[in-house]
């Protein structure tokens, strides 16, 4: 069975917690998501919730 191939503008993409990179504490928060790259070109940026801060920080995507 030959595996589907991706359709349309919808691509997989990694939100990282600013914060607590520039921290220096070990671990990271990463989220995975979604979004749509004909109507969102620049990079995402979203209010997550850090476990290892207790706290809701901003995540930006990587790569």
């Amino acid at each position: 069975m030959a595996s589907k191939k991706a359709k349309g503008n919808r691509v997989q993409v990694i939100l990282e917690c600013t914060e607590h990179k520039n921290s220096g504490l070990p671990g990271t928060s990463r989220y995975v998501t979604t979004k749509n790259r004909k109507n969102t070109a620049e990079r995402l940026e979203l209010k997550k919730y850090n476990p290892i801060l207790k706290r809701m920080t901003i995540h930006k995507e990587i790569k």
